[in-house]
């Protein structure tokens, strides 16, 4: 599992400091894609689990939650982080481009949001979008909290 690269974010899950991982292979390609270089599964670099420790210890105590960007297509690996994260007092987060997310990786996940890109329907910013943020444990869609008053 490649990652592009390593960011500590504030708007992609609210209420949260996240430390968000951009993961390499994406083959949703949505049309209007801000990060196509995440196509491409060689892209970036190797997530070794040194890495992935190295990086939740340097930010515990300050962020309170691991974000993956996709990944999803590789199951087994970010199922294994995301155990860790939640081992390690992390809330989790996914953020795929599909509109369902494997049983599996939602029992892991506290939020995950789902849905394809679509330029005509806007973000999760917009009344009108097809995307949803969802609260995992009760499957509460939180859209709501992404609207600007």
């Amino acid at each position: 599992m490649n990652y592009s690269n390593i960011q500590i974010v504030l708007q992609e899950v609210p209420g949260e400091i996240s430390i968000c991982f951009s993961i390499c292979g994406c083959q949703i390609r949505c049309k209007g894609c801000h990060s196509p270089f995440l196509w491409k599964e060689e892209n970036g670099q190797q997530l070794s689990t040194k890495t992935y420790q190295e990086t939740l210890k340097k930010y515990k105590g300050f962020a309170s939650c691991v974000l993956f960007m996709g990944g999803e297509w590789h199951q087994k690996e970010l199922s294994h982080h995301l155990k860790y994260a939640q081992k390690e007092g992390y809330k989790t987060c996914l953020y795929s481009g599909r509109d369902s997310i494997d049983k599996n990786l939602l029992k892991h996940l506290t939020w995950a949001k789902t849905g394809k890109w679509n330029a005509k329907k806007g973000g999760l910013e917009t009344h009108k979008t097809n995307q949803q943020f969802i609260e995992v444990q009760t499957n509460t869609i939180l859209n709501h909290l992404f609207l600007k008053n």
